[in-house]
Parts: structure tokens; sequence; C-alpha cells
């Protein structure tokens, strides 16, 4: 086996769970995704990625007299198993064929083995949380308690919703339990129903219809061509090379494989597996690439289709401020949480502009090099808090800063009081944003409405 095969050890898990936490904590645009594969071989599972929660972010302390008292939270669901068979079938039927006409080599039977107790691990589990998809809302929830006590403190109202999602509703089940746990004087309200779904999940056919048109599918193409075949591999899976012209779909059966290896690390399974063995750094740094390439067409801020996809989120972001300007009303604290998908929580981030991820490229290469990689924005459980202070309720100006997977982050706002950031100030830009995008006459999505 090649020299550059990976070989995840107890070790070398442990730095690679180190070199996530140290990826989201610092900005994108200052790291290169080739040289930490090249180092560490990894950082490929784009939002497969476990969330990074090993290590304590530094938080800047606000300015005189200001006390947080309100939470506005975004989250992803925790993590899961795989969310339907597909992607385990894909490889696992080639396998199998080919091990009934005695095509297999050693190292081919092994994989069909491997692939076999996968399966029968996740079978009736497609797209559950897992045991770490709880812990990790368990964990971040009580990281959020000791960060910001006062928002939390006696008798203060939580309003936690959740998409009808089965994998959604108990990743806030496990939140809340490590709420009411710390403070039982908590007045929590949780809330599951298709009521909430035009701003929680919401999905715009007229945007979705857009996603990939002729252009970008064009160009996407051109970009993944190169990065889809592995030659290397199929001699190690296969006895005869002509075999493999003939019956093996080389492209899905490489990209399977690896997605089916990757996600594995969310599961019990993850300490056990090897078929991510197989696989060279070169081979993930490639699958990064065209991952990370799909994922900014279709959901984020791409020219190639108008790069509109992030106002999928609109309704969301109005919600955020409609309910952040109820609670700045009142003298109460609390928190808004709400959990959702990374197809919500990677457009907000763009619709948002966080740590620049607004940015907007014709060219795929580029998307490397400047820092845009969705799996910083994405891991599972990833979330967005917008933590707001005061001095007091009749303070008239109100400040936040915004976290990105609890990590302090930036906005493309003009502010005095960096991370901080004056409400007023957000709500007049993102209003005038998400009204000029409405008022286009080429919007034709039709208006939603609770």
């Amino acid at each position: 086996m090649s020299s550059h095969c990976i070989h995840l050890g107890k070790r070398q898990k442990a730095l690679l769970l180190l070199l996530l936490c140290m990826l989201v904590g610092v900005p994108a645009s200052s790291q290169s995704a080739f040289d930490y594969i090249s180092r560490n071989r990894s950082l490929s599972a784009s939002n497969y990625c476990i969330y990074p929660d090993t290590i304590e972010p530094q938080m800047t302390p606000p300015p005189a007299r200001k006390k947080p008292f309100y939470i506005s939270h975004y989250g992803r669901h925790g993590s899961r198993y795989l969310s339907n068979r597909k992607g385990y079938d894909v490889p696992y039927k080639m396998l199998y064929k080919a091990d009934s006409l005695h095509q297999l080599t050693e190292v081919g039977k092994s994989v069909l083995r491997e692939m076999r107790n996968i399966i029968d691990d996740s079978e009736g589990r497609w797209g559950d949380l897992t045991g770490l998809g709880k812990k990790q809302h368990y964990d971040i929830a009580n990281r959020m308690m000791k960060r910001f006590p006062e928002v939390f403190a006696d008798t203060a109202f939580i309003d936690a919703r959740s998409t009808i999602v089965n994998r959604c509703i108990l990743s806030m089940g496990s939140a809340v339990q490590k709420m009411v746990a710390n403070n039982p004087r908590l007045k929590i309200s949780i809330n599951c129903t298709y009521r909430d779904m035009w701003y929680m999940n919401h999905q715009d056919k007229h945007l979705r219809n857009n996603m990939m048109p002729p252009v970008a599918d064009s160009i996407y193409k051109a970009f993944s061509a190169p990065r889809e075949q592995n030659h290397r591999l199929m001699n190690l899976l296969f006895v005869d090379e002509d075999y493999v012209k003939r019956e093996i779909d080389e492209m899905w059966l490489n990209y399977y494989l690896l997605k089916s290896a990757l996600i594995q690390q969310n599961t019990h399974l993850g300490t056990s597996s090897t078929i991510l063995d197989l696989f060279s750094y070169e081979d993930i740094h490639q699958f990064w690439q065209k991952e990370n390439a799909w994922w900014y067409i279709n959901y984020g801020p791409s020219p190639l289709n108008g790069g509109n996809q992030p106002f999928t989120q609109r309704y969301l972001l109005r919600k955020i401020i409609e309910e952040a300007d109820s609670c700045i009303s009142k003298a109460e604290h609390g928190a808004s949480l709400r959990f959702g998908h990374e197809t919500i929580i990677l457009p907000l981030t763009c619709l948002l502009g966080i740590n620049g991820f607004d940015y907007q490229t014709t060219n795929l290469e580029e998307l490397e090099q400047r820092g845009w990689w969705a799996c910083l924005v994405f891991p599972m459980a990833s979330n967005i808090q917008l933590v707001f202070y005061r001095e007091g309720p009749d303070d008239p100006d109100v400040i936040f800063k915004v976290l990105l997977n609890e990590n302090e982050a930036t906005l493309p706002l003009p502010t005095d009081i960096t991370p901080y950031y004056h409400w007023r100030d957000f709500r007049e830009y993102y209003l005038h944003k998400l009204e000029a995008y409405e008022e286009m006459p080429s919007h034709t999505s039709a208006s939603v409405s609770p």
C-alpha cells in the first residue's frame, strides 16, 4: 500500500480533532487546505466533519458596564448516521457483484466485509442522531451557560424550536436537558411544528430550481473531471483491469466509498473503520475540493447561478431580527434556540457575510486559496450565536457579537468596538439588504407567511 495512505491511530485522530478546532478558531483566509491535508491527511469530510469542541475559545470582554442578556441561536443537528442507504449501496453492490465473479483482491474482500458491517449497523437508523450527536449539543449548551451566565440566570425564558426532523428534535432535547440540569428554574418552551417550517427550513423553489444552471454545471464539471478518477484504488480492490473498465463506475465508486468512510467518525464504528486507510491525502484533498465547490455553487454566493442562493434564508434572518427586537424591548433575559440543518446554516452564514463567506468568484480554483471552506461553517452541531449586551433595559445602545461554532467572528459592518457591533447598524444594513433583494424584478418567489 502507498506510503501516503492514511493510518489513523489514537494519536492521529487526536491530532485531527485538534486541527479542526484550530481551523474553526482561525480566519479561513490565513489557512491552506492543501498544506493541512498534506501534513495531517485529513480535513476532507465536508458536512460530515465532527464538531471541534475540545478547546476553549478566547472571549473578548465587552465594553464597560455592558452585560449579556439575550442569545439568538441557530444550530445544526449533531452527528448522525448516513441519511439514506444509497451512499452505501453504490459501492457495496459494485463490490458484491465483483466478488461473485471472483474479481476482488484480498483488500477488496476486506472492504466488502466492512461495508456489510457498516450497512448492518446503519439499517433502521438512516439519518438518526448518534450518541456523539447528543453529547455535542449537551456540551454546547453547557458551555453557553458557563460563558454567559447572566442570560440563563434565575427564571430566564428559553424559547427552543426545532424543524420536524427527528435528529433535530433530539438535538434540541439534549441541549434543553443540560440547561434544565444546570438551572431547574428556567422557563423553557419547546416547539416542533410545521407552522415554523416557513422560516426554520424554508425551501425556495425559485432559487432551488436555479442552483445549477447550464453555465454553472459546465464549469463545475470541468473543475471536477480531473479530480474524479482513482486508478490506484481500483488496482487495490480489483483483480482485472479490463473488468474495471467494463463493469465499474470508477468515479462513483471512489466518491461513495470515501464518503462512506468519512461519515463513520460520527458513529461508534469510527474507531474501528479502516476504509479510510485506502485513500491517500491527495485523494481526499481532491474530494474536499469537489465537495467545497459543490456547496459554494448550490448554497453559497456563487455568481455562476446569480449569487442569490443565500437569500433562501431571508425569512429566517427577518425572524431573528424581529425576535431580537422583541427581547430588547423587554426587561427580561433569555435565549432563542433554533435547531435545523447544514443547508440552512451555510447560506445563512453567507447571507450575513460572517468571516468573509459572502465572497464571490466565478473561478472555483480560487475558493481554497481565498479561504471559502464550507467545512469551517457546518460541521455536525455547527451553530451561529448572536450574543446581546446592554447596561440595562433602558440602554439605547444595544451591542452584540457573533459566534460561529463558539468562536468570535466578523461581519461586513463598520464597528468601533470589535468584535462587538451596534445592533442599530446591523438592523439597518441587513433589512436594507433583504428589501433590495425582495424588490428585484427577477424575484419571483411567492410570499411566505406563518
